[in-house]
């Protein structure tokens, strides 16, 4: 779909595109097709799209994999996705589409699945993108693959290195289960209309081996969490409203972290395994269940 028939269709349409929405349509082909070779589409693939707005991705993915996926708030663009995609809503097996009018994020929240053998595809609204990626990221079994375009700042956050500017939170949920195998800018010019904001698409593998088990991830998110709520306070000293101090200093002496250290300074792999020895720590004290957070983020 190209830009001038993008503009006619909205246009005959009378649609008003909606900025709470995120409604910037990526229309440059060039930049579709690289998202599409990026996912690695397989015919036995099934496809999550959030956000398809008039379809122009959705039509790639459509004739690349088995089916399709494609959650769209805006009612008025449902109605042109069920015009433009009749034939594969009308199908089953490969290059169907099922098209379901909500809210992508309660969706999804609502319903936590197994997501084996599918693949997030998708230009993401911005307002709900790092929400909808972190609960598909946690989630029983998560997307094997997430192929996405954001905003370039939430992009840099995912793929940030420690002690980077960018380090934090989103960099960590997403790191724990998902690996960053390759992100490209994308203009702002390829959008209409023309963002605020630059943008970038991010590929995210999912981890073949989980670093750590159901428990141990909980624990994990709590502490991350806590951790990175005030970011120029040592951690330990914001961990010891959750855990006690004689179990955090072992450890932190363990992980090789000292007392001192503030969250982004802290690697993943330590993360990982402060988590792997909390968890641990005793049942109902600290394995998935530590005292409630007074500062919760």
């Amino acid at each position: 779909m190209t830009l001038n028939e993008m503009r006619s269709l909205l246009e005959s349409r009378g649609i008003q595109l909606t900025k709470s929405l995120g409604q910037n349509f990526l229309h440059d082909g060039n930049q579709l097709r690289r998202i599409v070779t990026a996912a690695d589409l397989r015919p036995t693939d099934r496809v999550l799209e959030v956000g398809p707005g008039l379809g122009p991705l959705t039509e790639l993915l459509l004739a690349k994999s088995a089916s399709v996926l494609a959650i769209e708030k805006d009612a008025r663009l449902v109605a042109v996705l069920q015009e433009r995609f009749a034939g594969a809503l009308s199908g089953a097996g490969p290059g169907s589409l099922e098209l379901l009018g909500a809210d992508a994020l309660r969706w999804v929240e609502e319903h936590r699945r197994d997501w084996s053998g599918w693949k997030l595809v998708a230009n993401l609204p911005y307002s709900v993108a790092s929400p909808l990626m972190v609960e598909l990221a946690e989630a029983p079994v998560p997307p094997e693959r997430m192929v996405v375009t954001l905003q370039a700042e939430v992009v840099h956050r995912i793929a940030a290195p420690t002690d980077g500017d960018d380090y934090g939170i989103l960099t960590l949920l997403l790191g724990l289960r998902y690996e960053v195998r390759e992100w490209f800018n994308i203009r702002r010019g390829c959008f209409h209309p023309v963002p605020d904001v630059d943008s970038a698409c991010i590929c995210l593998v999912r981890r073949p081996v989980p670093m750590l088990d159901p428990e141990g991830a909980k624990v994990f998110t709590r502490l991350v969490k806590r951790a990175f709520s005030e970011r120029r306070k040592m951690m330990f000293k914001l961990l010891k409203t959750l855990w006690p101090v004689e179990i955090l200093q072992e450890a932190f002496q363990q992980m090789g972290i000292a007392p001192t250290e503030r969250a982004e300074k802290v690697s993943l792999e330590r993360f990982v395994g402060l988590a792997r020895i909390l968890s641990g720590a005793g049942p109902g004290l600290l394995s998935g269940n530590p005292p409630a957070d007074p500062n919760p983020s």
